[in-house]
């Protein structure tokens, strides 16, 4: 009887369903025994691998088949080197490959893995633009997109977003209805990102075709990321009870568990033991290549935990590791994480002390790293926190006088940097310095106005303060400010009556086309009582009229003053009214005249008191000489003699 054989490649590939890779995998296995260069089966091998979750044995096929199997598997391999985390080669396979909508996929999911979202926004844009090629591909490229557009929201890049507010699509399936929770999260609308939280939760309990445990594995993520939003608005009790339910270990996804463990941390309003908290801090496991964190998240995980570092008085540590990290960095940055670790280091320096001891330790760092935005901040700071806003002043004209003198452009755009104009033009205000609050604006505006991308806020702040100057000059600069903005949005009113401000009182004739786009007064003051508020006279604040009123003497219906409290009298008790009393009494009992000193000591000493006589006897006179003209000491009445003084007594 014949022995049944393995069967024939071609032949268990026709037959093959999506559920028995490991049968195609023995084939393969014993298609290859028989001829080692063959092909086909090393293609299909490396299939299979795949569809098992085999990346890195994948990827070996792959490498050790030849050439020929490399420019055959262009995809595979590219899909592999993404599993694996070699994003940067999976990026550049994918983009080898010519026509193929799975390159494209790969190459996005690529760019975004590698935080290049405006590429990968691009890309999934263009997918979405063609007709899918698969079941179900439409909504997998709108899942894509919405998380593209959220860590674009995350990034600062909220321009390239076309899509700001969720659509009824985006409310149909609970991943989409996360990530536009995530996109509202990123631009601070947390009140709408707890809303569109619960609803991802609600669709993904719906859904019957997932198992409990696969709803378990989807339903964790988006409950740390509802731990986040409840914290951050507030609701303490909420938060605390959400994070009581999670079961960290249950996560799937280790750089999901490390995020969930901070913020549950994070969010406990107990204080506990430090030492405590950094150990549990670290608990989390070492992430793999494949599972990294983005950066944005692995900065905030750095400054957590040297925080904790320093909540556990490691000083030392935090000083070193953070210097050692800053030095590794271009200065002046406005980047968050690098500012953020020269807080940091300077809280160690400190030892987190305030005010003037922690000052004491910090400005000497300023020597050393003097164009360090990060550790300027930090003293402006602590310079505020004990009032002293002069200093604060001097230490911050002293920074940006540093950057005027650089010649690097982007030391330029640091010093003009809208946070820090920001904060000098506070400090100004705190002082009432208007006319260096309207320099420092005008310098920043002409410097924006002529970049590709200006800054609107900014601009609109520095026209304004313009607009008071009654210089024309400075109308002339805000007219510019003004126009450079109406370009910039047609249909912005703030720019257009700035515009209309600028040239009313100069050139009136200028601003006659633009006067009709504002909305008219006649419609502005409907409704408006103008002899009803001329009666009224002009209001005041509460402040205001507190004040007045206590400095004004009412004339009627003043209340009676509280009478004074009577003190006890302190009469002596033998006191005879009829009797005059002593007029020495104020003087001290020694100087009175009834005074009697007691003892024999007593009554010698005061027959030596003068009591205003003069006495020739102990003191010493001048004598001047007529002749002469010099002074010389009279002599005086009793002469001693040291051999007088130390003679002994003859003994009887």
């Amino acid at each position: 009887m014949a022995a049944t054989g393995t069967p024939s490649l071609s032949t268990l590939l026709k037959r093959t369903t999506l559920d028995d890779h490991e049968a195609v995998l023995k084939a393969c296995n014993a298609s290859l025994k028989q001829s080692k260069g063959d092909l086909e089966a090393l293609h299909v091998k490396a299939v299979a691998l795949l569809k098992l979750d085999r990346y890195e044995d994948a990827l070996r096929v792959l490498e050790e088949g030849g050439d020929k199997l490399k420019d055959r598997g262009l995809l595979e391999r590219a899909y592999a080197l993404y599993k694996v985390g070699d994003l940067e080669a999976a990026k550049r396979v994918a983009k080898s490959v010519s026509g193929s909508r799975g390159a494209r996929h790969v190459e996005a999911q690529a760019s975004y893995r590698l935080e290049e979202f405006a590429q990968a926004a691009e890309l999934y844009k263009d997918l979405a633009a063609s007709e899918a090629a698969f079941d179900n591909e439409e909504n997998d490229l709108r899942i894509n997109g919405g998380a593209t557009d959220a860590q674009l929201e995350l990034k600062r890049q909220g321009h390239l977003v076309q899509k700001k507010k969720p659509g009824r699509e985006d409310l149909e399936a609970f991943e989409t209805a996360y990530n536009a929770a995530c996109g509202s999260i990123a631009r601070g609308e947390l009140g709408q990102g707890e809303v569109l939280l619960k609803r991802a939760k609600d669709l993904c309990n719906s859904l019957e075709e997932l198992s409990d445990q696969d709803k378990n594995a989807e339903l964790l993520p988006i409950a740390v990321q509802q731990l986040y939003v409840l914290f951050r608005l507030g609701k303490v009790e909420e938060a605390e009870k959400l994070a009581s339910e999670i079961a960290i270990p249950h996560i799937p996804d280790l750089s999901t568990q490390q995020i969930a463990q901070n913020n549950k941390l994070t969010s406990s309003s107990q204080s506990s033991n430090p030492y405590l908290y950094h150990r549990l801090f670290h608990s989390s496991p070492t992430l793999p290549k494949s599972d990294k964190l983005f950066d944005f998240q692995a900065d905030l995980m750095r400054r957590n935990s040297l925080t904790l570092d320093l909540l556990a008085s490691k000083y030392t540590g935090v000083a070193n590791s953070t210097s050692k990290a800053l030095s590794e960095q271009k200065m002046p940055t406005t980047t968050a994480g690098t500012n953020g670790l020269s807080v940091l280091n300077a809280a160690a320096h400190a030892q987190s002390r305030l005010g003037k001891l922690g000052l004491k330790e910090i400005l000497p760092l300023l020597e050393k790293r003097p164009t360090d935005l990060g550790l300027i901040m930090t003293i402006v700071q602590l310079y505020i926190l004990t009032n002293n806003h002069g200093s604060a002043i001097t230490v911050m004209e002293s920074f940006l006088k540093r950057l005027d003198e650089s010649r690097e452009p982007t030391d330029q755009d640091v010093r003009f940097a809208p946070g820090l104009v920001a904060v000098v033009v506070s400090l100004y205000t705190i002082q009432g310095r208007k006319s260096h609050i309207k320099t420092e604006l005008a310098k920043a505006a002409s410097y924006w106005r002529r970049k590709s991308k200006p800054q609107s806020k900014l601009l609109r702040a520095a026209g304004l303060v313009l607009l008071e100057s009654p210089n024309e000059e400075d109308l002339k600069t805000a007219a510019e400010i003004f126009d450079t903005l109406r370009k910039q949005d047609s249909s912005d009113r703030f720019a257009i009556a700035g515009y209309v401000a600028s040239y009313a009182t100069t050139s009136p004739s200028q601003i006659e086309s633009e006067v009709d786009k504002l909305t008219a007064v006649s419609r502005l003051t409907t409704g408006i009582d103008a002899a009803a508020l001329e009666e009224a006279g002009i209001a005041q604040t509460t402040a205001a009229t507190t004040t007045t009123a206590s400095r004004k003497r009412g004339l009627e219906g003043k209340e009676k003053a509280a009478n004074k409290r009577v003190r006890k009298s302190r009469l002596p008790k033998d006191l005879d009214p009829s009797k005059p009393p002593d007029p020495e009494r104020w003087l001290p009992l020694r100087d009175r005249s009834s005074y009697r000193p007691k003892g024999k000591k007593g009554r010698q000493k005061a027959a030596a008191m003068t009591q205003g006589g003069v006495s020739d006897k102990g003191s010493e006179s001048l004598n001047i000489a007529a002749s002469d003209g010099v002074i010389k000491p009279a002599s005086s009445g009793v002469v001693s003699s040291s051999k007088t003084k130390h003679k002994k007594k003859a003994k009887k």
